[in-house]
């Protein structure tokens, strides 16, 4: 048997963390620490604006499911030979 068979887990290097992974986990801490301080303090807030979520839903569903409105423009390309009147 060899002096490494011996050691076990004492001859090897514990493993840390990197700087940037450190830095993460620091900037993660500090970012969760805003938000709930920031919604709890202006959750009346927040919370008031929710009400007019709907109205602001329906002019922006209209645009973007409708796509501008696309039945106007179908007409253009045809000849009026193509129509039936």
């Amino acid at each position: 048997m060899s002096v490494q068979d011996h050691l076990g887990n004492e001859g090897r290097v514990p493993r840390t963390l990197s700087r940037n992974a450190r830095m993460g986990l620091v900037f993660a801490g500090f970012a969760a620490v805003a938000v709930i301080l920031l919604f709890t303090e202006h959750r009346a807030h927040v919370f008031g604006l929710l009400v007019w979520l709907p109205l602001l839903a329906c002019p922006l569903m209209h645009v973007f499911m409708h796509h501008g409105g696309h039945g106007h423009h179908h007409a253009a390309g045809r000849s009026s030979e193509g129509r039936k009147d």
